[in-house]
């Protein structure tokens, strides 16, 4: 498993020497997702994320804004709300700045987060593998799949299965419906198949 703190302090450290400063951030960062209500938008998920991007490492453009992007994309998360990415993308903004990232750079971050909204394609290559590697779950052996289908129920428990199942099935055939769910090579040729067998099983289940 990759050591999220690890990763996160020689990230911050490459733009301040402020120990103190990239502590209290990584602090910031593990007690959001390791809240209660937290099932799948947790650190596990974190650690599943920076696995798939490092497979791509070589192919990003800018590796340290996407590492900022996978720590701070879903540090707001709840369900009642229809604004998180918008909330994470305005903290990952407030935190770079503390950091002292230039602007540039930091609202390329804010665009990789906000993108995981729609998931729709970007101009940015990097965004797009961003929000590939985000959706990578969906290709997952079935196993893998289905725990996640259950940690994503847990999450969504306020709701009761008449609300949400709905919602659910109205998720998946959006899926569906998309010419591609991966917008990249990479992920397209490794996971297109499988998440598309995945989304249907999910559809036939009761």
């Amino acid at each position: 498993m990759p050591d999220l703190r690890s990763i996160f302090l020689s990230l911050s450290s490459r733009y301040t020497d402020d120990k103190q400063l990239s502590d209290r951030l990584w602090k910031e960062i593990e007690k959001a997702y390791s809240g209660k209500k937290r099932h799948y938008h947790n650190l596990v998920h974190l650690e599943h994320l920076y696995r798939q991007l490092e497979t791509i490492r070589s192919e990003t453009g800018d590796w340290d804004i996407l590492l900022f992007a996978l720590f701070y994309h879903d540090i707001v998360y709840k369900v009642s709300r229809h604004d998180n990415e918008e909330k994470s993308a305005e903290l990952a903004r407030e935190r770079l700045a503390e950091l002292n990232i230039p602007e540039e750079r930091t609202e390329r971050c804010v665009a990789h987060i906000l993108a995981t909204k729609g998931h729709s394609i970007a101009v940015d290559s990097d965004t797009n593998l961003f929000t590939d590697a985000d959706l990578s779950i969906l290709g997952q052996p079935q196993q893998v799949y289905a725990e996640y289908c259950l940690q994503v129920r847990r999450e969504y428990a306020v709701y009761p299965d008449f609300l949400y199942k709905p919602g659910r099935k109205k998720v998946l055939r959006h899926f569906l419906e998309m010419e591609r769910i991966f917008k990249t090579a990479h992920f397209y040729e490794a996971l297109e198949m499988n998440a598309r067998a995945n989304l249907r099983w999910e559809l036939e289940q009761d």
